[in-house]
């Protein structure tokens, strides 16, 4: 039962269903709309990048804080859920997706006291902490929790009773809204976040974790919850910490939406606007771009050339959070760290251009070829208590069971800062052979080049920069009055004399000028 759990949640947080073949998509018929005004969170505009650390430990998170992240120049981390959790045999990493209770004592990655110092600290390096936040249902089953609660389905203890969820019905009709809306995900008691007393007390946890310092929510499962009353709880929060003069959270929300349904990103837009907040959503549709890397059927990167949020059919690039993987899409397809090459390659072109606010995963290396694999929790002992974090020499040596710390990757880590570098311009002098090589400017500041070919290509390939002598800040930029790699020249014309070997790239700027 709990293999065949895990699989459905899967299924149902990382694909659009597109086998649901019945019937047409239906209005929203008598279900209120959130009207599509928003502003926007400037991240995008503003070159920010934020990592996922997940299933970190809350200590961890905070040297990392202080030793990588900050210096590194990255806005914010996503933490996995914070709140009480159901225990299960095996410890997946799911369980943390399923609430006891909001109590912040005892989850997966540490304490509450080691929470609130995670966030202190963090702050204090110049990051934000971004909590992932399960507010749409609670649990599968019955059990005690890991704070120690006990609990039953539709019954948990001084937060919520079988009044306070909707009447069990499953999820099976991705073109009825009200099905996907008010029915249950896989099993999950699916609260009625509608009623006006369920709102405020997940209004209350969402609060009390901004009070303690956290900056911002992912909203998982958000295409669950109707816009209005995920609007709701927002406007709550909102209007309660302006009034203790206290800012507003950023807010984004997963909504997965391949196009073909009935519950779209548009529909979320509008959240938090009229209480004065900003949100964005997770556009899954970007993900697109580990296709044209992998290569995958006729897909190659010179599709790239042509990218942007109309041609893609995107949202917005200040409504947009985009990722090359998440924790969900990572265990079933798309490149990851162990197409590691590969992986360097496709962040490159990610933070290499403007659009979207970025996400870098970094979790912790699995067995793909099984269900049990997938499921997997982080690295930990016989009994489920997570190890302290000890990051990979390299991604290529990443072994199962081991942290991968994608984030910490040389080329990863230099494109964080070229992001915020680049801020402000946008593509120029695109370029492609027609094949698996590309190449963009970013105005007269930057110029990137990408090689996916299994041969060395070479330039000149035309770019807005000045003519110089540059190093190339993917090996490392410059080094005192010479280059720690490669050295490329840039002619009169503003033509790059680059030679790139198979899978490889060059980044250069203006800062890395001779």
């Amino acid at each position: 039962m709990r293999r065949l759990v895990s699989g459905l949640l899967l299924t149902a947080c990382t694909s659009s269903n597109p086998e649901i073949s019945a019937p047409p998509i239906t209005a929203p018929v008598d279900r209120p709309t959130l009207a599509s005004a928003y502003r926007a969170s400037g991240h995008a505009a503003s070159g920010d990048v934020f990592v996922h650390l997940f299933e970190w430990p809350w200590n961890d998170i905070a040297v990392e804080c202080s030793t990588v992240l900050g210096p590194a120049g990255v806005r914010g981390v996503q933490v996995s859920p914070p709140q009480e959790h159901l225990l299960l045999t095996g410890a997946p990493w799911w369980q943390r997706y399923q609430p006891v209770s909001f109590k912040l004592d005892r989850s997966r990655s540490g304490t509450r006291a080691e929470f609130v110092s995670m966030v202190t600290q963090c702050k204090s390096a110049g990051v934000d902490i971004y909590v992932d936040a399960v507010i749409n249902h609670m649990t599968a089953g019955a059990g005690t929790g890991s704070a120690g609660t006990v609990y039953t389905k539709y019954d948990y203890p001084g937060l919520f009773s079988n009044s306070d969820f909707h009447t069990p019905c499953s999820v099976s009709n991705y073109q009825s809204a009200s099905n996907v809306q008010d029915c249950e995900l896989v099993g999950l008691a699916d609260l009625r976040t509608d009623v006006a007393t369920v709102q405020q007390k997940l209004a209350d946890y969402l609060v009390e974790l901004a009070r303690l310092g956290v900056s911002g929510f992912r909203i998982d499962a958000a295409k669950h919850i109707q816009p209005v009353e995920l609007d709701g709880i927002i406007g709550r929060v909102n209007r309660t910490l302006t009034g203790e003069g206290r800012p507003t959270p950023y807010v984004f929300s997963e909504v997965i939406d391949y196009g073909g349904e009935a519950v779209r990103v548009q529909d979320y837009y509008g959240l938090g606007f009229s209480s004065g907040g900003a949100s964005d959503i997770t556009e899954f549709k970007f993900r697109g771009i580990s296709d044209k890397f992998l290569r995958t059927g006729t897909q190659k990167l010179a599709d790239l050339t042509t990218f942007s949020a109309s041609q893609w059919g995107l949202m917005p690039s200040d409504k947009a959070v985009v990722f090359i993987e998440n924790h969900d899409t990572q265990r079933s397809d798309g490149v990851s760290y162990r197409e590691a090459q590969v992986l360097r390659l496709a962040y490159v072109w990610m933070l290499g251009q403007p659009y979207g606010y970025p996400s870098v995963m970094s979790g912790y290396a699995f067995d793909r070829n099984s269900q049990l694999g997938r499921d997997a929790g982080p690295p930990s002992t016989g009994n489920g208590v997570t190890n302290p974090v000890s990051c990979a020499a390299t991604l290529e040596s990443v072994t199962v069971g081991q942290w991968v710390c994608e984030h910490r990757d040389p080329m990863i880590r230099r494109m964080i800062g070229f992001r915020r570098y680049a801020a402000g311009t946008d593509i120029n002098r695109r370029w492609d052979n027609g094949g698996n090589a590309i190449a963009f400017s970013r105005g007269a500041l930057a110029f990137v080049a990408i090689n996916r070919e299994s041969q060395q290509v070479s330039g000149p390939i035309a770019s807005g920069l000045p003519a110089g002598d540059y190093c190339d800040l993917l090996a490392g930029g410059k080094n005192g009055a010479g280059c720690a790699g490669a050295r490329v020249t840039v002619a009169a014309n503003g033509d790059v004399a680059v030679t790139l070997p198979s899978n490889s790239a060059v980044v250069l700027t203006l800062a890395t000028k001779l």
